[in-house]
């Protein structure tokens, strides 16, 4: 690292938040990672499954971070429930979002349930909840998706949104504008999808736009190239982020970058410029995982300065924890909706 702690400009923009979200190695810190965290371009953290063995270490670690940094940080997982669910063991086990399709009075309890959960742990928010339509076509998208019906999908993805609220966390949808129509996952190489702005607006964004109407507080755009309305990938579009998100939905919250170190970054550049074409489209936080190399060039080589509006937008992201985890799970409130989610999850499980 070269940056000087002692900078008195440094110092100052140190008490902020940072534009780019890194990843740790383990289940503790290591020197490098906490030079990292502390460095003045930081401004969050996400945990992985191989970062979690238990509920009292995964609390340690999200101490450790904060410990870290001489400033504000951010600490978010995804925690969708199905496939992607980061906590399992010591955690109560998450249907898929398409599970509420045929449960929707559980819709509310169970994002409360799993906000609460990971509130009382330490960390801030779950990039949840997914808005993408189920269009039959995508895997990587498939069940985490609440339904293949639009106004179906708005509905339950609102209500989920409502119970993390409840529990005092932000929320995030993602993929914006949509994900859900393409075969190819962006993870592994950089889908195409043909469609028109009219077939994407009178589907994939109605649950953008309804959320956003109702104050969802971050999204995720796609790595994804809408071929017949923009060739960049809309992470990294100021069509997509500028002119339809924020001026068209009126979006005011936090763009959070899919991670840059996808196979769907890459055809922007490398890693310095896949964050700085990010950061100029409009995402107020760049994700940088899985490669610590590459999260050090990003740090280095963006400028650093202070952006009040940013500021404000992450300040929105913070976790309103009210309880530990042990007190949390001596509710009754929790009591029920956990067993009522792992009844109901195991009976479909066994039907399936």
């Amino acid at each position: 690292m070269n940056f000087s702690p002692g900078c008195n400009l440094k110092m100052t923009l140190y008490q902020t938040f940072g534009p780019v979200m890194l990843d740790v190695a383990g289940t503790d810190l290591s020197a490098d990672e906490i030079k990292n965290i502390n460095h003045p371009n930081t401004g969050a953290v996400i945990l992985f499954a191989r970062n979690y063995r238990d509920p009292a270490q995964i609390t340690a670690l999200c101490s450790a971070i904060r410990a870290a940094r001489n400033g504000p940080i951010l600490i978010a997982v995804d925690q969708e429930g199905g496939r992607v669910q980061r906590f399992q063991a010591g955690f109560t086990r998450l249907p898929p979002a398409s599970f509420y399709a045929e449960h929707p009075e559980l819709a509310v309890a169970a994002g409360w349930l799993m906000a609460a959960e990971l509130l009382a742990v330490g960390v801030d928010f779950s990039f949840a909840p997914v808005l993408d339509i189920d269009c039959g076509i995508s895997a990587v998208i498939g069940n985490r998706s609440f339904s293949q019906q639009a106004e179906l999908a708005t509905q339950l993805a609102s209500n989920f949104r409502k119970g993390m609220q409840q529990a005092g966390m932000a929320a995030t949808g993602k993929h914006f504008p949509g994900h859900g129509a393409v075969a190819l996952d962006s993870h592994l190489t950089l889908p195409t999808d043909e469609r028109s702005f009219s077939d994407l607006l009178n589907k994939d964004l109605i649950p953008f736009k309804h959320l956003i109407n109702e104050g969802l507080e971050g999204i995720m755009p796609a790595h994804v190239v809408y071929s017949a309305i923009d060739p960049r990938p809309a992470g990294f579009s100021p069509f997509w982020i500028q002119d339809v998100l924020r001026k068209q939905l009126n979006f005011t919250g936090t763009v959070f970058s899919d991670d840059l170190s996808m196979e769907g970054a890459a055809s922007v550049g490398d890693f310095p410029e896949r964050a700085r074409l990010a950061q100029e489209a409009g995402c107020d936080m760049l994700l940088v995982c899985n490669n610590p190399s590459a999260a050090e060039q990003v740090l280095e080589t963006l400028p650093i300065n202070n952006n009040p509006l940013r500021e404000q937008r992450l300040q929105a992201m913070r976790g309103k924890p009210s309880l530990t985890l042990a007190q949390l799970q001596a509710t009754t409130q929790w009591q029920n909706i956990a067993q009522q989610l792992t009844e109901d999850l195991h009976d479909v499980n066994r039907r399936t």
